[in-house]
């Protein structure tokens, strides 16, 4: 089992880049800082396209295209 596989698809990605922004975001507007470590952690695996806990449960959200090269 391989951690650092690639095994974060597109639009996964960019919903955890814009997830991860906003958490951050938050912490300097209001409310609690757990909640940008979260965000930490998601803007980081989607820069990188590498979950190891999906690694670590069997997941990959790339499409077809994607894993073969195509997208």
């Amino acid at each position: 089992m391989n951690l650092f596989k690639h095994n974060v698809g597109k639009v996964d990605r960019i919903i955890r880049i814009v997830l991860g922004v906003l958490l951050i975001g938050n912490v300097f507007y209001a409310l609690q800082h757990p909640v940008g470590w979260i965000g930490v952690i998601l803007l980081i695996t989607g820069i990188a396209g590498i979950c190891p806990l999906y690694s670590l449960l069997g997941f990959n959200t790339k499409s077809v295209g994607e894993k073969i090269g195509l997208k």
